[in-house]
């Protein structure tokens, strides 16, 4: 335990307080037992630091730990539990839950063995699968956290501090809000960077070997992350790597299931099978029609990566209408459903978006009720035409 505790208090020093996600200020610390999920990279880690480091002035009382360390080959969270609470310990920190076996039923064991030892963990967003099946829901409390939005990035950026506007304020007073946030920078040049390099945290760690980074979170998801909430074999992970190269070149695409297992060499239920854990995985965005029902053998209607980042790390010439429907359904999906829309794009809540280029006309929506037109390449929207940038700006 004392290897744990040397590594802990050196990443706490390390850990730089000045930026908070926007989750952080949502989260209610005082729960018993507190759940993050998310994809990885998107700053789960971090947030716990800097929890800890801004809360407890005497950092004994808190204990952080990675659930990846080889410490845990031989040692279980149950005795780390015991021994940190009867030396005085308050609130323990856990990351990477997912990859402990059994996990579930430690936590459960000592959140009723120890009540007044506070839990909070992290685990990769494909737990949420797991949600509703494990009986842990009058004990823990779920907190999801998304990638950084375009409104966290310019933050980040220091560029500005920005409030976050719901989807109703978008829509009902777009240009006010626009005028607003573009009166002393230029929007364009910062909305294109996001686009590249801008959605997932380790940005801040340089550039120039982004793309190694998202590519080795990419492959540690598929070959870690995946199997360790999921029984499937080498051969498996190997396809849906291949599956998701397949999808790069493809997306948006609307998927035809007897294909797709064809360039894989799997069947169709596995095929479905691997769309629903990368999606779940936050690798791919998977959309349908409002009316459809959804099962786990269901296919999407439409195909997308789930993030620009992604779109741009496989092509660096992404096609920009590709871009911009995946920009757009990752940050509105971030705060309501989205479905795909009979007549335009996508709905979301009582809105209907048509998601185009500054030329992009009122053709397909003019008949259709609360209808919008959202536009790349304009700063600043006029009555029903909004800028795509704006949607950056809901978390």
């Amino acid at each position: 335990m004392n290897n744990l505790i040397k590594i802990y208090l050196r990443l706490l020093q390390e850990t730089d307080e000045k930026t908070f996600r926007y989750l952080y200020p949502k989260i209610d610390w005082n729960e018993r037992c507190v759940a993050i999920i998310g994809a990885k990279g998107v700053g789960k880690t971090t947030m716990l630091l800097q929890h800890i480091k801004a809360t407890f002035e005497n950092k004994e009382e808190a204990l952080y730990a990675s659930l990846d360390n080889s410490w845990f080959a031989n040692h279980t969270i149950f005795e780390l539990a015991d021994e940190f609470y009867m030396n005085g310990g308050t609130h323990l920190f856990l990351d990477e839950i997912h990859h402990y076996p059994n996990w579930t039923s430690e936590i459960k064991n000592i959140y009723d063995s120890y009540p007044k030892l506070k839990i909070i963990f992290t685990g990769s967003s494909l737990l949420q699968i797991y949600k509703s099946t494990i009986d842990l829901s009058r004990r823990v409390v779920y907190e999801t956290l998304e990638g950084l939005s375009f409104r966290e990035f310019l933050k980040f950026e220091n560029i500005g501090d920005f409030p976050i506007y719901s989807l109703q304020d978008i829509v009902e007073n777009h240009q006010n809000i626009a005028f607003k946030i573009t009166e002393n920078i230029k929007i364009m040049p910062l909305f294109k960077k996001y686009l590249k390099t801008g959605y997932y945290l380790f940005y801040k760690q340089g550039l120039k070997k982004y793309d190694y980074k998202l590519q080795e979170a990419i492959n540690n998801v598929i070959d870690v992350d995946i199997p360790a909430v999921e029984n499937i074999e080498f051969t498996s992970r190997y396809k849906i790597k291949r599956l998701l190269a397949v999808l790069s070149e493809l997306v948006p695409y609307t998927p035809k299931i007897t294909d797709l297992g064809n360039a894989i060499d799997s069947n169709r239920n596995n095929t479905v099978k691997y769309l629903l854990l990368l999606a779940n995985a936050k690798l791919l965005n998977l959309v349908s029609h409002k009316d459809k029902t959804i099962g786990d053998l269901t296919k999407p209607d439409k195909v997308l990566l789930n993030n620009t980042n992604l779109a741009y790390m496989f092509d660096d010439t992404a096609n920009i209408g590709t871009a911009r429907e995946t920009f757009f359904v990752n940050q509105v999906s971030a705060i309501t459903n989205i479905y795909l829309a009979r007549h335009g794009d996508f709905l979301a809540d009582k809105y209907t978006f048509e998601v185009g280029g500054k030329t992009k006309t009122f053709n397909q929506v003019r008949e259709i009720p609360n209808s919008f037109i959202v536009s790349d390449d304009i700063e600043i929207g006029y009555k029903n035409k909004i800028p795509l940038w704006l949607f950056g700006m809901l978390y």
